[in-house]
């Protein structure tokens, strides 16, 4: 699956540079996009580069550390819309006025691209970002002001964004949606006289800065030489938060909205123990997410809990995430580097703890690697429920094709059908799935606060029902 991304924003009110804390910041959120990564700092050019952030790093360390600017933002990507090439990395720079990077998804691109094509110019690659970026700056040529230019967009885009903008005249802003899909924090560096706007409080824990609190949904964030400025631009009668960001994207010492991402998948792991309580002589965790639920599960049911497979980080993609890589071939490779440790596993029954089963090629590939060392008996628990159906908020699985869940269960049936087919598929010999209540559970944000669409196919949190594309139309 691949645009979970990772964006921030940093203003230095006593006017020092900010390059390298941008960098810092980036490096902290790499778990959110591995494909591309960007910086824009204030008086100079976009610098972008596609891979690793570390590796692009040290190929411009020398003009990196020639930027003097005190304001900027950076980004690095995790593409659900557009090619993954250089052109699409962000921020991406919108006709001189502002820099704009993104996480999130814009649905109704069909509805933004031919209000924006009156006065700019388009193509079939031009990417959501972009299009959004271009029709904000038309109605802030109307409304000559920010909070009421982020009004008028709102009530034309339908989808998630968590945006973070660098102006033509050095101001650093930070909208989020008014559904909350996607996070965004507010921190602040007292030492270093630094506001900070970030995808989790992971980034201002890595830059030594103070979290203040979530970036409300419908919010906007102003930096500038006045200070912080906090408006609202958007309202909802709920939120819909994403719950995959507990159970796989964020790092597991962030904070989203009040809960520790650390806590949320143990309690997920205790709910797991609770309602599949299978019988077995070792619990292991898929690395890296699911150690937390696997350490719940352990607690909760008593069985002990073991690293019984282990990610090779000395090769060269031995510490990326097989979910955010954008083929099977690649996740395949991911892996196939994931190594068995045979005294852990070697004649017995191992209940394997995992995140997620979304297309189901890791945990075939995984299971076959555990029988190869001697499992007896494979059981798996998932801490997120069934996907069947495509996200248009910000998670790269748009066709349903693509989803083990859906290909298995053919039409609506019973959470425990579902656990059978699919454990016949993956070859475990039993398997449990979580359900919206045991999320809820776990997560401790209700039902009412969080999205499911990708688990119901109700996009009820969109202003619009979503025009289904196929993967070419999405990557076009």
């Amino acid at each position: 699956m691949k645009e979970h991304c990772g964006v921030i924003g940093v203003y230095s009110m006593k006017g020092e540079p900010v390059a390298e804390r941008i960098v810092k910041g980036l490096s902290a959120l790499q778990h959110r996009g591995q494909e591309s990564w960007g910086i824009a700092v204030h008086g100079e050019l976009i610098l972008k580069g596609m891979g690793l952030l570390g590796q692009g790093v040290d190929l411009h360390a020398k003009r990196i550390l020639t930027f003097q600017s005190n304001r900027g933002i950076g980004h690095v990507r995790y593409s659900t819309r557009g090619r993954t090439i250089l052109e699409n990395a962000h921020p991406l720079d919108i006709e001189g006025e502002f820099a704009i990077a993104q996480n999130g998804t814009i649905a109704n691109t069909e509805d933004i691209e031919p209000l924006v094509r009156s006065e700019f110019r388009t193509s079939e690659s031009t990417t959501d970002t972009r299009l959004a970026g271009l029709r904000l700056l038309q109605h802030y040529r109307r409304e000559k002001e920010w909070t009421r230019a982020f009004r008028a967009l709102s009530r034309e885009v339908s989808g998630s964004y968590s945006f973070v903008v660098l102006t033509r005249d050095g101001g650093v802003l930070g909208a989020r949606d008014e559904g909350g899909y996607r996070p965004l924090c507010l921190g602040w560096d007292p030492e270093n006289e630094q506001h900070i706007i970030a995808s989790e409080s992971c980034a201002l824990s890595a830059l030594h800065a103070e979290f203040v609190r979530d970036i409300e949904p419908g919010e906007l964030v102003t930096l500038s030489d006045g200070g912080l400025k906090v408006t609202r631009f958007a309202e909802s009668t709920r939120h819909y938060h994403c719950p995959f960001e507990y159970t796989y994207f964020a790092h597991p010492s962030s904070k989203i909205e009040g809960r520790y991402v650390y806590d949320a998948r143990r309690a997920l792991g205790r709910v797991l123990a609770r309602k599949y309580p299978f019988k077995a002589d070792v619990v292991i965790p898929v690395p890296d997410s699911a150690r937390p639920a696997a350490l719940g599960y352990s607690e909760e049911s008593g069985i002990p809990m073991e690293e019984g497979l282990m990610k090779d980080r000395y090769r060269k993609k031995g510490s990326l995430r097989s979910f955010i890589e954008p083929t099977d071939k690649s996740r395949e490779e991911i892996v196939k580097e994931i190594i068995t440790i045979r005294p852990v596993v070697e004649g017995k029954n191992v209940i394997v703890v995992d995140d997620s089963v979304v297309r189901g090629t890791s945990s075939k590939n995984i299971v076959r690697a555990l029988r190869e060392a001697g499992a007896k008996k494979v059981y798996m628990v998932v801490t997120f429920p069934p996907i069947r159906h495509p996200c248009y908020m910000g998670i790269d699985f748009p066709t349903r094709g693509e989803l083990l869940a859906n290909k298995v269960d053919g039409k609506e049936t019973s959470i425990v059908e579902i656990n059978r087919r699919v454990a016949k598929e993956i070859g475990v010999d039993g398997l449990g799935y979580n359900d919206v209540d045991g999320l809820s559970e776990g997560i401790v944000l209700g039902k009412d606060e969080m999205c499911y669409a990708c688990v119901s196919g109700v996009y009820l949190g969109l202003k619009k029902d979503p025009v289904l594309r196929t993967r070419e139309e999405m990557k076009a």
